[in-house]
């Protein structure tokens, strides 16, 4: 961050509506880290006399990368939410003692569109899925899946993802904490499938933040600069009164990606994450999974 000469002639009137408002969230983080108490409420941010001032003598510069093909930022109110989200993430109680040996328990509800012996695409019905993690890849986790053929796989210390993408507990801790370092980190990993697969790299970017905060643990520092950085990536909006696959109502952080329109639903009140919803560019529902528990046990199979 640079301090703006006070004799130049830019004001916080010529940053993008979606900038100001980050820089307006990203200050207020570290007031509140001294002054909010935890609380069961909705987050409100409070704007004093003395943030607003400081801000508007602040300039934060995150390039949007070559080959977007969306508005040149995200939309006012995706930043507000986001930044809403963040603080809620960044206040969670961090997992204690987490061991090497342990497992990331993921419960949830999904239903994907399918298609079976060549016949037309069917969405499944709602069935719950089962995940064990190893903490730090080392050792073979489990897949159970509440389908017709009752799925049980176990799953090698390839995990579910490998590399930089890598949901492992341990992997996750070592992402950046700063929104910056995190939007340059988001851009940089999935840019390598922009050629073959998504040539929207804003779209990539989107994507990889998607799963990132789905069947995975993350610890609250880097959760919040996940969600800070993902109110950089442009085309991002909201869109109010959803409901999860379970029927839980929300508030979606929503993108299009390539022929899809993903929804990511989020809490009202707690700004929790509920689960996604996916559909084609005619609003027809292609799928979806809400999150129901989260927990770190001591082996495979093992349920909290």
């Amino acid at each position: 961050m640079n301090p703006l000469n006070p004799l130049n002639p830019m004001s916080e009137q010529d940053l993008p509506p979606a900038r100001h408002l980050l820089l307006k969230e990203h200050l207020m983080t570290e007031i509140r880290r001294e002054e909010r108490r935890p609380s069961r409420g909705r987050l409100r941010p409070v704007l004093v006399g003395a943030a607003v001032a400081a801000v508007a003598a602040i300039a934060v510069t995150v390039a949007v990368p070559s080959g977007s093909t969306s508005q040149p930022h995200a939309s006012q109110e995706a930043t507000v939410l986001l930044g809403h989200i963040a603080l809620a993430a960044e206040h969670e109680k961090a997992p204690v003692g987490v061991r090497d040996d342990q497992f990331v328990y993921i419960k949830s509800r999904t239903a994907f569109t399918v298609s079976e012996n060549g016949g037309p695409a069917k969405l499944q019905p709602v069935h719950d899925r089962e995940v064990w993690q190893s903490v730090d890849g080392t050792r073979e986790g489990l897949l159970e899946e509440n389908t017709p053929d009752n799925e049980h796989v176990s799953l090698g210390t390839k995990g579910k993802k490998v590399g930089e993408r890598s949901t492992y507990y341990r992997d996750l801790a070592k992402l950046p904490t700063g929104t910056e370092a995190m939007h340059d980190w988001l851009y940089r990993v999935s840019s390598r499938e922009v050629e073959a697969e998504r040539p929207d790299r804003d779209a990539a970017a989107f994507t990889l933040f998607a799963d990132l905060i789905q069947e995975s643990l993350m610890p609250p520092e880097v959760s919040a600069a996940l969600y800070r950085a993902a109110a950089t990536i442009p085309g991002v909006d909201v869109v109010h009164d959803v409901k999860d696959l379970t029927g839980r109502e929300g508030v979606a952080i929503t993108r299009t990606t390539g022929q899809e329109k993903v929804q990511l639903i989020f809490d009202e009140r707690t700004y929790a994450f509920l689960g996604e919803r996916l559909y084609d560019l005619h609003g027809t529902s292609t799928g979806g999974t809400s999150i129901i528990t989260r927990a770190v046990v001591d082996k495979a199979g093992e349920r909290p």
